[in-house]
Protein backbone atom coordinates (compact mmCIF):
# COMPACT_ATOMS: atom_id res chain seq x y z
CA UNK A 1 0.00 0.00 0.00
CA UNK A 2 1.30 3.14 -1.00
CA UNK A 3 2.52 5.99 1.67
CA UNK A 4 -0.02 8.31 -0.17
CA UNK A 5 -2.94 5.92 1.92
CA UNK A 6 -1.01 3.95 4.41
CA UNK A 7 0.41 7.03 6.25
CA UNK A 8 0.22 5.49 8.91
CA UNK A 9 -4.22 27.80 21.43
CA UNK A 10 -5.24 27.09 24.66
CA UNK A 11 -3.27 27.14 27.36
CA UNK A 12 0.07 26.00 29.67
CA UNK A 13 3.85 25.26 28.71
CA UNK A 14 5.93 27.25 27.14
CA UNK A 15 6.73 28.33 23.65
CA UNK A 16 9.88 28.06 21.18
CA UNK A 17 10.96 31.20 20.32
CA UNK A 18 14.37 31.03 18.97
CA UNK A 19 15.56 29.47 15.73
CA UNK A 20 18.11 26.36 16.06
CA UNK A 21 21.32 26.36 14.67
CA UNK A 22 21.06 23.57 12.30
CA UNK A 23 23.64 21.94 10.47
CA UNK A 24 22.26 20.67 7.41
CA UNK A 25 24.12 17.71 5.06
CA UNK A 26 21.85 16.08 3.41
CA UNK A 27 23.29 12.67 4.03
CA UNK A 28 20.53 10.84 4.09
CA UNK A 29 18.15 11.97 1.88
CA UNK A 30 14.14 11.23 2.27
CA UNK A 31 14.08 11.23 5.99
CA UNK A 32 16.59 13.28 6.69
CA UNK A 33 19.70 13.39 9.06
CA UNK A 34 19.08 12.86 13.27
CA UNK A 35 17.83 15.50 14.70
CA UNK A 36 19.37 17.38 17.69
CA UNK A 37 17.97 16.12 21.11
CA UNK A 38 15.62 18.83 22.06
CA UNK A 39 15.18 20.68 19.11
CA UNK A 40 11.87 19.93 17.72
CA UNK A 41 9.84 20.14 21.13
CA UNK A 42 6.14 19.92 20.15
CA UNK A 43 6.95 16.84 17.88
CA UNK A 44 4.98 14.03 18.52
CA UNK A 45 4.58 10.24 18.12
CA UNK A 46 1.28 9.12 17.64
CA UNK A 47 1.23 5.49 18.77
CA UNK A 48 -1.14 2.65 18.40
CA UNK A 49 -2.54 -0.23 19.74
CA UNK A 50 -4.46 -2.55 16.69
CA UNK A 51 -4.85 -5.47 19.23
CA UNK A 52 -5.90 -4.03 22.72
CA UNK A 53 -2.94 -6.03 24.24
CA UNK A 54 -0.69 -3.18 25.27
CA UNK A 55 1.51 -3.58 22.25
CA UNK A 56 2.03 0.24 21.48
CA UNK A 57 3.87 1.11 17.89
CA UNK A 58 4.25 4.57 15.80
CA UNK A 59 1.95 5.23 13.20
CA UNK A 60 2.47 8.78 12.66
CA UNK A 61 3.88 11.96 13.80
CA UNK A 62 1.67 15.00 15.29
CA UNK A 63 2.09 18.51 16.87
CA UNK A 64 1.40 19.32 20.50
CA UNK A 65 -0.69 22.67 19.86
CA UNK A 66 -1.68 22.69 23.71
CA UNK A 67 -1.66 20.80 26.85
CA UNK A 68 -4.57 18.53 25.99
CA UNK A 69 -4.37 18.94 22.32
CA UNK A 70 -2.45 17.18 19.55
CA UNK A 71 -2.56 17.83 15.87
CA UNK A 72 -2.60 15.36 13.10
CA UNK A 73 -3.99 14.02 10.22
CA UNK A 74 -7.05 12.99 9.76
CA UNK A 75 -6.01 9.76 7.51
CA UNK A 76 -3.78 8.93 10.63
CA UNK A 77 -6.70 7.71 12.97
CA UNK A 78 -7.60 4.51 11.82
CA UNK A 79 -9.99 3.63 14.28
CA UNK A 80 -12.70 5.39 16.42
CA UNK A 81 -11.89 3.82 19.45
CA UNK A 82 -9.58 6.19 21.51
CA UNK A 83 -8.29 3.60 23.81
CA UNK A 84 -6.40 2.27 20.88
CA UNK A 85 -4.35 5.54 20.83
CA UNK A 86 -1.28 7.07 22.91
CA UNK A 87 0.61 9.86 22.23
CA UNK A 88 4.45 10.03 23.24
CA UNK A 89 6.06 13.76 23.44
CA UNK A 90 9.47 14.34 24.89
CA UNK A 91 10.51 11.60 22.62
CA UNK A 92 13.63 11.22 20.49
CA UNK A 93 14.81 7.67 20.16
CA UNK A 94 12.07 4.98 19.52
CA UNK A 95 14.18 2.01 20.59
CA UNK A 96 14.78 3.24 24.39
CA UNK A 97 13.38 5.07 27.00
CA UNK A 98 15.63 8.34 27.70
CA UNK A 99 13.98 10.17 30.77
CA UNK A 100 11.90 12.97 28.87
CA UNK A 101 8.85 11.34 27.39
CA UNK A 102 5.78 11.58 28.74
CA UNK A 103 3.28 9.06 27.08
CA UNK A 104 -0.53 10.29 27.28
CA UNK A 105 -3.65 8.52 26.37
CA UNK A 106 -5.83 9.71 24.58
CA UNK A 107 -9.75 10.73 25.52
CA UNK A 108 -11.09 11.97 22.75
CA UNK A 109 -10.25 11.76 18.66
CA UNK A 110 -12.05 15.07 17.07
CA UNK A 111 -11.58 14.32 13.20
CA UNK A 112 -12.67 17.16 10.44
CA UNK A 113 -16.01 17.60 9.65
CA UNK A 114 -15.42 17.20 5.87
CA UNK A 115 -12.35 14.80 5.91
CA UNK A 116 -14.40 11.70 3.96
CA UNK A 117 -11.17 9.82 3.41
CA UNK A 118 -9.83 11.32 0.05
CA UNK A 119 -6.26 13.05 0.24
CA UNK A 120 -7.01 15.11 -2.90
CA UNK A 121 -9.99 16.45 -1.42
CA UNK A 122 -8.51 18.15 1.79
CA UNK A 123 -9.07 18.71 5.04
CA UNK A 124 -6.88 15.83 6.16
CA UNK A 125 -6.43 17.15 10.46
CA UNK A 126 -7.38 15.65 13.50
CA UNK A 127 -7.25 16.76 16.70
CA UNK A 128 -6.55 14.47 19.46
CA UNK A 129 -8.06 15.23 22.99
CA UNK A 130 -6.02 13.87 25.88
CA UNK A 131 -6.53 12.26 29.30
CA UNK A 132 -4.08 14.28 31.14
CA UNK A 133 -2.48 17.44 30.55
CA UNK A 134 1.01 17.52 29.27
CA UNK A 135 3.27 19.23 31.87
CA UNK A 136 6.90 21.42 31.04
CA UNK A 137 9.82 18.82 32.26
CA UNK A 138 12.07 20.95 29.80
CA UNK A 139 11.83 18.53 26.90
CA UNK A 140 8.45 19.28 25.03
CA UNK A 141 7.03 22.93 24.18
CA UNK A 142 3.48 23.73 22.65
CA UNK A 143 3.57 25.01 18.82
CA UNK A 144 3.25 28.53 18.12
CA UNK A 145 0.75 27.93 14.82
CA UNK A 146 0.49 29.67 11.64
CA UNK A 147 -1.63 32.86 11.80
CA UNK A 148 -5.09 32.61 10.05
CA UNK A 149 -4.97 32.78 6.35
CA UNK A 150 -1.46 33.03 6.09
CA UNK A 151 0.89 32.13 3.33
CA UNK A 152 4.13 31.22 2.83
CA UNK A 153 6.07 32.47 -0.01
CA UNK A 154 7.59 30.47 -2.61
CA UNK A 155 11.46 28.64 -2.14
CA UNK A 156 10.29 29.66 1.58
CA UNK A 157 12.83 26.58 3.59
CA UNK A 158 10.99 25.32 6.56
CA UNK A 159 11.57 21.59 8.16
CA UNK A 160 10.11 18.53 7.87
CA UNK A 161 10.36 16.15 10.93
CA UNK A 162 9.41 12.80 11.95
CA UNK A 163 10.32 8.88 11.98
CA UNK A 164 9.28 7.77 8.76
CA UNK A 165 11.03 6.13 6.21
CA UNK A 166 14.98 6.86 4.96
CA UNK A 167 14.85 5.30 2.08
CA UNK A 168 13.36 3.23 -0.49
CA UNK A 169 14.38 0.24 0.69
CA UNK A 170 12.20 0.69 4.00
CA UNK A 171 14.36 1.73 6.66
CA UNK A 172 12.48 3.00 9.87
CA UNK A 173 14.98 5.20 11.86
CA UNK A 174 14.95 5.03 15.51
CA UNK A 175 15.56 8.35 16.02
CA UNK A 176 14.17 11.67 15.21
CA UNK A 177 14.78 12.46 11.56
CA UNK A 178 15.03 15.97 10.12
CA UNK A 179 15.73 17.82 6.42
CA UNK A 180 15.15 21.42 4.94
CA UNK A 181 12.63 21.36 2.87
CA UNK A 182 11.45 24.43 0.69
CA UNK A 183 7.83 25.80 -0.64
CA UNK A 184 6.35 25.63 -3.48
CA UNK A 185 3.60 27.69 -4.50
CA UNK A 186 0.10 26.48 -5.52
CA UNK A 187 0.45 28.00 -8.85
CA UNK A 188 3.13 25.60 -9.70
CA UNK A 189 2.26 23.01 -7.77
CA UNK A 190 -0.77 22.72 -9.04
CA UNK A 191 0.29 22.60 -12.41
CA UNK A 192 -0.77 19.32 -14.75
CA UNK A 193 2.58 18.20 -14.46
CA UNK A 194 3.27 18.35 -10.30
CA UNK A 195 0.06 17.56 -8.22
CA UNK A 196 -2.60 19.73 -10.79
CA UNK A 197 -6.20 19.67 -9.41
CA UNK A 198 -5.52 17.70 -6.28
CA UNK A 199 -3.04 20.56 -4.73
CA UNK A 200 -5.81 22.81 -3.36
CA UNK A 201 -5.28 26.05 -1.68
CA UNK A 202 -5.81 25.24 1.99
CA UNK A 203 -2.99 22.63 1.16
CA UNK A 204 0.87 23.83 1.24
CA UNK A 205 3.41 21.85 -1.36
CA UNK A 206 6.92 21.54 -0.12
CA UNK A 207 9.79 19.89 -1.80
CA UNK A 208 9.84 18.21 -5.52
CA UNK A 209 13.32 18.16 -6.07
CA UNK A 210 13.68 14.49 -6.16
CA UNK A 211 15.91 14.57 -3.19
CA UNK A 212 14.11 15.72 0.26
CA UNK A 213 10.58 14.43 1.28
CA UNK A 214 8.45 13.11 3.90
CA UNK A 215 7.72 9.49 3.33
CA UNK A 216 5.49 6.39 5.22
CA UNK A 217 5.47 7.62 9.17
CA UNK A 218 6.01 11.24 8.57
CA UNK A 219 2.02 11.71 8.17
CA UNK A 220 0.80 14.25 10.77
CA UNK A 221 4.02 15.79 11.55
CA UNK A 222 4.39 19.38 11.77
CA UNK A 223 5.93 21.37 8.94
CA UNK A 224 7.97 23.94 10.88
CA UNK A 225 8.99 27.18 9.67
CA UNK A 226 10.52 30.41 11.15
CA UNK A 227 8.26 33.21 10.06
CA UNK A 228 7.25 36.38 12.37
CA UNK A 229 9.97 35.92 14.81
CA UNK A 230 9.35 32.67 16.04
CA UNK A 231 9.26 28.71 14.90
CA UNK A 232 5.83 27.95 13.61
CA UNK A 233 4.02 25.08 12.33
CA UNK A 234 2.27 25.73 9.10
CA UNK A 235 1.51 21.85 7.96
CA UNK A 236 0.97 18.67 8.32
CA UNK A 237 1.83 15.95 6.44
CA UNK A 238 -0.74 14.92 4.29
CA UNK A 239 0.22 13.03 0.97
CA UNK A 240 3.23 12.38 -1.16
CA UNK A 241 3.79 10.00 -4.57
CA UNK A 242 3.25 6.47 -4.72
CA UNK A 243 6.62 4.73 -4.82
CA UNK A 244 9.41 6.27 -4.08
CA UNK A 245 8.69 9.51 -1.70
CA UNK A 246 11.36 12.21 -2.89
CA UNK A 247 10.36 12.40 -7.04
CA UNK A 248 10.74 15.44 -9.03
CA UNK A 249 7.63 17.91 -9.35
CA UNK A 250 6.00 15.18 -6.72
CA UNK A 251 6.39 17.68 -3.39
CA UNK A 252 5.18 16.92 0.11
CA UNK A 253 1.76 18.09 0.72
CA UNK A 254 0.50 19.52 4.09
CA UNK A 255 -2.50 20.11 5.12
CA UNK A 256 -2.35 24.02 5.39
CA UNK A 257 -2.45 25.33 8.99
CA UNK A 258 -3.54 28.58 8.35
CA UNK A 259 -6.87 27.44 6.58
CA UNK A 260 -8.13 25.53 9.60
CA UNK A 261 -7.41 28.08 12.55
CA UNK A 262 -10.54 28.44 13.28
CA UNK A 263 -11.79 24.91 13.56
CA UNK A 264 -8.52 24.22 15.31
CA UNK A 265 -9.52 26.97 18.44
CA UNK A 266 -13.22 25.59 18.59
CA UNK A 267 -12.13 21.87 19.04
CA UNK A 268 -9.77 23.56 21.63
CA UNK A 269 -12.15 25.68 23.46
CA UNK A 270 -14.74 22.43 23.77
CA UNK A 271 -15.72 20.91 26.86
CA UNK A 272 -15.52 17.33 27.17
CA UNK A 273 -15.92 16.54 30.90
Amino acid sequence: MTWLVAFIFCVGLVHAETPFNHRVHNDRVIGGHDAKPNDWKWQVSLQMDSHNDGSFYHICGGSLIDSFHVMTAAHCILSSNAQQYRTVVGEYNLDQYDGSEQFQSVERIFVHPYWNGQLGLGNDIAILRLAQPVYDNGYVAIANLASPGETLPHDTECFVTGWGLIDFYGSVPAILQEAPIRVVQHSVCSQPDWWGSIALENMVCAGGDGIISGCQGDSGGPLSCFTGGTWRVHGVVSYGPAGMCNQLRKPTVFTRVSSFIDWIDAVCAKITH
